[in-house]
């Protein structure tokens, strides 16, 4: 506990160097016996610091108590007001992992308080009032900090759901102690290792033939729009071909932009297509008319990126998601990208349970489907029956707009078929190819002050940033990653 004390009046110093006036709200528990270790330190460095105590001191044992008693000789000043000054730095070390029910009271005061702070805002391992695992808020109120410094094990709350709001900037301390396997692991991060492992290598003696084809089957009247974007993702990519079969009988079979894409009616039918060796993306401005194409879809295509309205057919069909559960059986493989209103159709449920445990729900859809399931959102979740569920750190708020999904799921499918089928495990490259497509569609995305992203610009961007890591340039990203989640 000292030491946790320690690392977060340390990095409090480096957020806020020039802070000379700090506050601490420290609860009854461990979180508490950090913050007050923690105050000790920046007391002993200088600064003027103020505990409020939200814990009655008299019934503390154990750390926790002689945290009490240290922070004390160091010269804080605890009680259970309020500063009565208006501090640089504010520390939240109210609740951790014990936390079950919603702040009321005098702790749901503090929480509040801290989040009023102008100055620096810090949290303790897990801002007060997060659910660890889900991200989700215990009640109305939680902290909102500018960072959070995890102890001993990254919380998957700092990652996922509303807790990327309230985590700010994610740093971590093992405390030099090995993590404690009886725990359990819940979770880990995607990170660029995982880009760079999914990349297919590009030797002088391959040809467009070793790369694979892609089929996007979507874009019913008025929606082709959808379809173009995904081709658009799929091509960028890196496959050898990319093939756009609308479901607009009407539609045109060509386009003067894009020469390079190649175009062909109604390809899921018998005779059109060898639908056993191609990657297929569809759904994508799909409407209703995707129904006409998905049993065939389902029955015959080796690999099969399902998005947008090809999973709404699917929520209200259950002969089609029976389908779908037996393909792995067949050695096919499947990867949905649901955002929560798509996955709260395929569960059955609502948005709100969806988002109150996204690794919960990412989970129980792929048991029930027998896909890769990537569900989008504020830190997006991947999930495979029998693999440890990945959360991706990359992104933000400017991929919320139109057509981003529809060049995701087209970067899916394209560094799919770029891959070749993997493994005996039908399943493993569509897994991996997932968590690079989620990794690099964030990262392409992170824009200054989350201004909008606009669809078109997105897989070139990904190309770039693809490009970088298969020629080495792309070591800054390493570095700049670590910096900001160790």
């Amino acid at each position: 506990m000292r030491r946790a004390g320690e690392s977060v009046a340390r990095l409090a110093r480096a957020l806020a160097p020039h802070a000379r006036r700090a506050w601490v709200a420290a609860g009854p528990g461990g979180n508490g016996g950090d913050g007050l270790h923690a105050a000790a330190e920046l007391r002993r460095a200088g600064l003027e610091v103020c505990v409020t105590l939200v814990a009655d001191a008299g019934v503390l044992a154990g750390e926790p108590a002689d945290a009490l008693q240290r922070a004390r000789d160091a010269g804080c000043s605890i009680g259970p007001r309020l500063p009565g000054f208006e501090p640089e730095l504010s520390i939240d070390a109210l609740l951790g992992l014990g936390a079950t029910r919603a702040p009321a009271g005098a702790m749901q005061a503090a929480i509040q308080a801290f989040n009023a702070q102008p100055g620096c805002r810090l949290s303790v391992d897990l801002p007060s009032g997060l659910q660890a695992d889900t991200g989700d808020r215990l009640g109305h109120d939680a902290a909102r900090a500018h960072a959070t410094l995890g102890l001993l094990t990254l919380k998957p709350a700092l990652f996922t759901g509303a807790g990327r709001e309230h985590a700010g900037q994610a740093w971590f301390d093992g405390l030099a102690c090995m993590p404690d396997a009886a725990i359990g692991q819940v979770a880990r991060l995607a990170s660029v290792a995982d880009v760079a492992a999914a990349l297919p290598a590009r030797t002088h003696d391959r040809h467009k033939g070793s790369f694979g084809d892609v089929i996007v089957v979507g874009g019913a009247p008025g929606m082709l729009g959808a379809a173009r974007l995904a081709a658009q993702g799929a091509l960028a990519a890196g496959p050898g071909r990319v093939l756009v079969s609308p479901l607009d009988p009407d539609q045109a079979l060509a386009d003067p932009l894009h020469p390079e894409w190649l175009w062909m009616a109604q390809a899921w039918l018998p005779g059109r297509r060898a639908l056993e060796s191609d990657t297929v993306v569809c759904g994508c401005g799909g409407g209703w008319a995707v129904s006409q194409a998905l049993p065939a879809l389902l029955a015959r295509a080796a690999r099969l990126v399902l998005d947008a309205d090809a999973l709404n057919v699917l929520a209200r069909d259950a002969t089609l998601r029976r389908q779908l559960r037996a393909r792995p059986a067949r050695g096919q493989a499947t990867v949905l990208t649901p955002h929560p209103l798509e996955a709260a159709r395929l569960l059955g449920c609502d948005t709100s349970r969806v988002q109150a445990d996204r690794l919960g729900a990412a989970e129980s859809l792929a048991h029930e489907l027998g896909a890769v399931v990537l569900l989008k959102g504020s830190g997006s979740v991947i999930s495979c029956e029998g693999r440890l569920p990945v959360i991706n750190p990359t992104g933000s708020a400017s991929l919320s707009v139109g057509g981003t999904g529809d060049v995701l799921a087209g970067w899916i499918g394209g560094l799919w078929a770029a891959s070749g089928p993997g493994t005996a495990d039908p399943s493993a490259m569509g897994w991996h190819c997932a968590l690079a497509s989620a990794w690099l569609h964030g990262q392409a995305g992170e824009r200054p002050g989350a201004s909008p992203a606009r669809a078109g610009a997105l897989a070139e961007a990904m190309a770039r940033l693809a490009e970088g890591l298969r020629s080495g340039a792309g070591c800054g990203l390493v570095s700049a990653e670590r910096a900001s989640w160790r």
